[in-house]
């Protein structure tokens, strides 16, 4: 892992235009992949995680913007920051990007300084508050770096809503939240998900800490949920 800790996917149908982002992410401390279309990247994805895709506008078939939409349908994908490349300046496009789940919008041409402080900014912005430093309970690791859970040094595959719901969990121990509170700490104040969705993340999330870890997940009745390492 390179020392940023951080991955990028760029997808464009360009090789030229890749390796020259390419080269300058990777001068800047960034793992690159690559795609040439929606297909390669959504391989991609599945199989690497990466922490953020450089979408370009036009791709063949399936276009940037389709795309970023099937991602952010998805709830594997949905929370994965995407910043859209685009030769189109104008402004009804930018909306559309930013309608379709986009975080950002850079038109071509760009500098390789602007790129990475665009990017930098958006990852700053989709990292969760709190810890850099990894956090340990009862065998239970979270090490927000490198972006991964261990239990007893066994990796764990954990989706982005329910890493950041652990991370929340894990440096807040021991008090209960209402649902409420969780979609506004963990999802953020303007997003409109319904109360109910916050079960639907715990379940994934018990059932991804698996026999060793669930029960530090507890229901707490006519309130919410809390994370302790005491018996409930």
């Amino acid at each position: 892992m390179t020392k940023a800790g951080k991955s990028v996917l760029i997808v464009d149908d360009e090789a030229p235009i890749r390796e020259m982002i390419a080269v300058a992410l990777e001068m800047a401390g960034y793992e690159c992949m690559e795609a040439a279309n929606a297909q390669e990247a959504h391989a991609q994805i599945i199989d690497r995680k990466p922490d953020l895709i450089l979408l370009d506008w036009m791709l063949p078939g399936t276009s940037g913007v389709e795309f970023a939409r099937r991602l952010k349908r998805e709830d594997r994908t949905a929370e994965l920051p995407i910043i859209m490349l685009t030769a189109k300046g104008e402004e009804d496009n930018k909306v559309q990007g930013l309608e379709a789940g986009a975080d950002d919008y850079i038109t071509k041409p760009f500098s390789p300084r602007e790129l990475v402080a665009r990017l930098k900014a958006v990852l700053r912005r989709s990292t969760p508050q709190g810890i850099e430093e990894p956090i340990e309970v009862s065998g239970l690791l979270l090490d927000p770096v490198c972006h991964r859970v261990t239990s007893f040094d066994k990796p764990l595959d954990i989706g982005p809503t329910e890493y950041r719901l652990l991370q929340f969990f894990m440096t807040h121990q021991e008090r209960a939240y209402s649902r409420a509170q969780l979609l506004d700490q963990v999802w953020g104040g303007n997003v409109y998900v319904e109360e109910r969705t916050v079960d639907v993340h715990i379940r994934r999330l018990r059932k991804a800490l698996g026999e060793a870890h669930e029960h530090m997940i507890q229901t707490v009745r006519g309130t919410g949920y809390r994370f302790s390492t005491k018996v409930a």
